[in-house]
């Protein structure tokens, strides 16, 4: 192992929070991007029906959520959440505010969409509370709107929505439509966990962060030790269609994640190692009451 110290939690307390052993390895796998693209969008979906992932995240703004909800309508077993989408990343394929854009001016760039995930910085510097309110609450209502019931929130691009008033504006949106958030900052996560709402106890896996190159051994590897607690991972499967190679610069991260969620190794690693995989469902029943 690295010589590299995690910060340290105090007390495992989602684990009693949710009623598991305290020595339990509690694991939610979360696909990101649901609606992003066609790609993206039967990747995750096969990941739900075949593969170890359990949760999932849509962006609702974007050109594919129609079909992204429509696949969550059809199987209404799978717990899904809002991946509240202000970046839009891609340089050919933009996507904008489900709010009229007069409405929230300070959200969009000069060609009216949304900003790109290396102009972050701006973006924040720029973008006002009551128009990302707005837009956050425009884009839980259209999930609502399509009959789906949500499970949480967390942000695309966005770590803990970027500044500490989005953090705490999410978490007043969470609180009142009866969501769980996801939780980065280990502070917070625990501060929240005194409070008696569980979230996660180590720090978020992000995929995208991962190498591609071996990525299915580094994953079997991360599970065999998978810490006690409750952990989760952001991971971003996709297929390598012709779509998604002239959309999206990250294709080969996507495709090399879906490889290994699908995988024998993945679900036999799981069994062998006695990790429950989870759904943000048991954080909502919490944190909703």
């Amino acid at each position: 192992g690295s010589d590299v110290k995690e910060p340290v939690v105090p007390h495992l307390r989602a684990n009693e929070l949710l009623g598991y052993p305290a020595d339990a390895r509690l694991l939610i796998i979360n696909a990101d991007d649901f609606g992003v693209s066609h790609a993206v969008n039967a990747a995750i979906l096969r990941t739900l029906t075949d593969g170890v992932v359990r949760s999932a995240t849509l962006m609702a703004p974007c050109p594919w959520a129609g079909h992204a909800m429509r696949l969550l309508r059809d199987h209404p077993d799978i717990a899904c959440g809002v991946h509240l989408t202000v970046v839009s990343e891609f340089p050919d394929y933009r996507w904008g505010p489900l709010t009229p854009r007069d409405r929230v001016p300070s959200l969009l760039d000069e060609t009216g969409f949304f900003y790109s995930n290396d102009r972050q910085a701006e973006l924040l510097a720029r973008a006002r509370l009551d128009e990302l309110e707005a837009e956050f609450r425009a884009q839980i209502e259209a999930v609502l709107a399509a009959g789906l019931r949500p499970t949480h929130l967390d942000w695309h691009c966005l770590r803990d929505g970027g500044r500490p008033d989005v953090f705490d504006l999410t978490f007043g949106l969470a609180k009142e439509y009866g969501l769980a958030l996801r939780v980065f900052d280990p502070t917070r996560s625990e501060q929240l966990q005194r409070w008696g709402l569980p979230t996660v106890d180590h720090e978020v896996v992000d995929s995208t962060r991962l190498a591609t190159a071996d990525k299915t051994a580094r994953f079997a590897r991360m599970l065999r030790e998978l810490p006690p607690g409750l952990n989760e991972w952001a991971v971003h499967p996709g297929l390598g269609t012709a779509e998604a190679r002239a959309i999206d610069g990250w294709w080969p991260k996507r495709v090399a994640d879906l490889r290994f969620l699908v995988s024998r190794e993945a679900r036999e690693t799981v069994a062998e190692e006695g990790i429950v995989l989870l759904d943000y469902r048991s954080l909502q029943a919490i944190w909703d009451s």
